[in-house]
């Protein structure tokens, strides 16, 4: 099961208070914090797709890319011996480490099924 909605190219994540008896979330990949919450799952639905066109219209006026910048590095935490021998393959294939991992992450990106299919 996800907890994700889609709407345009946005993703929102979900989650369920019981306390409060409220669904709610936020739009993901932005640089802004934008929330929505209901308490219905079709009002949910409904305050995503209201949150992602205000956020648009905002970013509109505002002439600002809507989408999260990417500086186009990150940590990875793996295992030692997953670390190792990473770096042994990409030597041998005489790639450095960061080039290794980048092919694999576009080949394992390739291979996979288009999320929004799914």
């Amino acid at each position: 099961m996800k907890n994700v909605l889609k709407y345009k190219e946005f993703l929102g994540s979900v989650e369920f208070s019981a306390e409060d008896e409220v669904f709610f979330g936020r739009v993901e990949g932005i640089d802004d914090l934008v929330t929505f919450e209901a308490t219905t799952v079709e009002g949910l639905k409904n305050a995503f797709q209201e949150s992602v066109e205000d956020y648009l219209e905002l970013c509109s006026q505002q002439n600002k890319n809507p989408h999260k910048s990417y500086k186009g590095s990150f940590n990875v935490r793996i295992k030692p011996k997953t670390h190792q021998k990473a770096a042994r393959t990409a030597t041998q294939m005489g790639y450095s480490l960061n080039q290794l991992v980048e092919k694999a992450l576009d080949q394992f990106l390739v291979s996979e099924p288009d999320l929004d299919e799914l």
